[in-house]
């Protein structure tokens, strides 16, 4: 029944909406997400068929075998979808621009996925000075595409010296996505500049069995409606002027990190709203 009013939801909006977590293999979960004494081996079946994708975060520690990512599309549904963070050792190179060998060796194997494989998140850690030159030169080296695959990315930059009005400009310049981290530790700004949104919500509580008071999920609800119908939403934050309505984009929300244990149930719970409106 859940994943029918899925199904009625891309029908319904004007752009396909996602809505995941981060990752399936946490222990937690374990009791009070996965059911009693599932082999673990199976919580990737399990999960994809609660949620719409997954952030990888496992190959921000290293990239994985082409066989793993071929193991993980054979095991979710069709119309999954998998993000992943690029691997750390890229994102914290001291010479950025010369990065462009492990990017293609990273790409290539990751696109075993093939079309499950969604937007690549290129993290740059809380507390990296990172070179505007380097940074400039690096989006550079990012393919647009991979054979006949086409590829989204996803800049997460949390050094607070590189993010202006400025660094948004360059990226729109490469139509690349900039994370949206509902997050008062990170630079938390909703201005677009792809073709789609990607957003991470860390702000799960222990104490609400959802994760996020009922209010809170009904904000987010109409949030990604006007992201996905091509709208600003006015009641959040923007480095600069919102841009005037675009076309349908497609809406990647995860709830990540915070009350971990939580995140799941906040997932589920949105895609319910989603797919009763």
């Amino acid at each position: 029944m859940l994943r029918a009013n899925w199904q009625k939801v891309t029908m319904k909006q004007s752009g396909r909406i996602r809505v995941g977590i981060g990752g399936w293999v946490y222990a937690p979960w374990r009791n009070n997400f996965y059911p009693h004494k599932l082999a673990q081996k199976r919580e990737l079946e399990y999960a994809s068929r609660r949620v719409t994708a997954i952030e990888v975060n496992g190959t921000w520690y290293g990239a994985q075998k082409p066989e793993s990512y071929a193991r993980w599309r054979d095991e979710t549904p069709d119309d999954f979808m998998f993000s992943a963070k690029a691997p750390q050792r890229i994102t914290m190179s001291r010479t950025l621009a010369k990065s462009g060998g492990a990017i293609e060796d990273f790409l290539g194997g990751i696109s075993t996925l093939g079309p499950k494989l969604g937007p690549i998140v290129w993290q740059f850690e809380k507390g990296l000075k990172v070179d505007r030159g380097e940074f400039t030169e690096f989006l550079s080296l990012l393919p647009k595409q991979i054979a006949e695959l086409k590829l989204r990315h996803v800049l997460d930059v949390r050094d607070t010296g590189l993010v202006d009005a400025d660094y948004l400009a360059l990226v729109r310049q490469h139509s690349m996505a900039t994370v949206f981290t509902d997050s008062k530790d990170y630079p938390s700004f909703a201005d677009l500049s792809a073709d789609f949104v990607y957003a991470r919500l860390m702000r799960s509580r222990t104490e609400i069995a959802a994760g996020y008071p009922d209010n809170e999920l009904d904000q987010w609800l109409n949030r990604t409606h006007a992201w996905s119908q091509g709208s600003d939403p006015a009641d959040l934050p923007y480095l600069s002027p919102m841009q005037p309505d675009a076309g349908k984009r497609d809406v990647f929300v995860f709830f990540i990190s915070s009350a971990k244990e939580r995140n799941p149930a906040a997932a589920m719970a949105l895609l319910h709203k989603l797919g009763a409106t």
